[in-house]
């Protein structure tokens, strides 16, 4: 079938697996460009695996130390005249590449919050591996069951003492306008969101990893976040999602009494403003995104998801001297995003930008090609006219 791009909102609708296939291309050879990471990560659960954050952090432990993975993901392979999601492309080519590279690579698909695929992990870690000497918790979902007393959440986006209006833009059509969000309603709201979006299941995972003996002398974690800059607050870090990555962060010291008698070590990673499938369903989110891609790449600073994470692990996680950390104990991989000079400008293209300056003042371009990119579109190389064949595997889910 030929597979052209349907979206709906901030969703896009089909995902192509060859433009998904050259994209993991593409990172590994950045990966690969950036040269070997010195005792970096040799054994590598990456919970999250599939896209974003998560899969470019599978990359890296892969391609950037050899290292062998296994990916936790929910993704949906392709149906008759339906493709499969981006995220099950992107783990079919990463495991097609891992392979003839001769690196290990396994996945199992499921519900990474629930017990039972838990308990798989585990097994698959003690048949294949043994233990790990790193675990990546990068998921990103709106609903949660906990596994404990069966009861299901759903997080939401608002500001939490007064409506907050400002400007976003619609990406798609490049018309910018003011939204209005009004606040929550009650605490549960913010209770909601946290139990779907804080650190209780990734120390739910950590509990469990180290009672299966699974777990590695001297083993990391580390867990992704974002603070990003003021005139974001509102709706973000001081918003119910900020709710939810304040119980994230104040998990470390939890986790890192848990793995006190292994020498293992816990993190969050504050890392930069990108586009990924969570961030452009926030309000704000993209026009500051698109702003801020200008001015980054204007001074010629900026990164996408792959460089981020390839020199988070470089630059901070397997660091031979102490990993720096800000004064919460946070690795703050958004340095460049957040310094002064910066923000000044994007202020100020802020208080500027409208419908009719935005492809001038901003790189609105940049970002619709990094969503659809997410997507397998918008890929160079790829011709998009041809027919394809929708139905890949990711070929270790068959092996489990």
């Amino acid at each position: 079938m030929i597979i052209q791009p349907r979206t709906r909102g901030f969703i896009c609708l089909t995902s192509h697996p060859q433009g998904a296939a050259q994209n993991i291309k593409n990172q590994i050879e950045y990966v690969k460009s950036k040269g070997t990471i010195t005792d970096g990560p040799k054994k590598v659960l990456v919970i999250g695996a599939s896209t974003g954050f998560g899969i470019a952090s599978r990359i890296t432990a892969a391609f950037g130390s050899g290292a062998a993975t296994i990916g936790v993901f929910f993704e949906k392979p392709a149906t008759e005249g339906k493709p499969g999601t981006a995220g099950w492309y992107n783990s079919a080519a990463f495991e097609n590449e891992a392979k003839e590279a001769g690196l290990y690579a396994k996945s199992i698909n499921g519900d990474a919050f629930s017990d039972e695929v838990k308990k798989e992990v585990i097994d698959l870690i003690k048949r294949d591996l043994g233990q790990v000497d790193l675990v990546v918790y990068s998921l990103a979902s709106p609903r949660r069951t906990n596994p404990k007393n069966g009861v299901s959440y759903a997080s939401v986006l608002k500001p939490i003492n007064q409506p907050f209006t400002d400007k976003t833009v619609d990406f798609h059509t490049g018309v910018v306008s003011d939204i209005s969000i009004q606040p929550i309603e009650n605490e549960e709201d913010i209770a909601n969101t946290v139990a779907v979006m804080g650190g209780e299941d990734w120390k739910f995972w950590i509990e469990d990893l180290k009672a299966a003996g699974v777990l590695a002398e001297g083993v990391k974690t580390v867990a992704y976040s974002y603070i990003g800059p003021k005139l974001t607050y509102p709706i973000y870090r001081n918003g119910t999602i900020g709710k939810a990555k304040d119980d994230l962060e104040a998990t470390v010291p939890v986790i890192n009494d848990l793995l006190k008698d292994l020498h293992g070590i816990s993190y969050v990673s504050v890392n930069k403003a990108l586009v990924t499938q969570s961030s452009s369903a926030i309000p704000v989110v993209p026009l500051y995104i698109s702003l801020l891609y200008k001015v980054m790449k204007e001074k010629g600073i900026h990164e996408g998801t792959i460089e981020q994470i390839q020199r988070l692990f470089a630059e901070r996680l397997y660091l031979d001297s102490t990993i720096p950390t800000d004064d919460k104990g946070r690795i703050r991989i958004d340095d460049l995003e957040m310094r002064e000079d910066v923000q000044e400008e994007v202020a100020k293209l802020w208080d500027q930008v409208t419908t009719e300056n935005l492809s001038e003042i901003s790189d609105i371009k940049g970002y619709r090609d990094e969503f659809f990119n997410l997507f397998g579109f918008n890929v160079d190389g790829i011709d998009y006219e041809a027919d394809t064949n929708e139905v890949v595997n990711v070929p270790s889910l068959a092996n489990n």
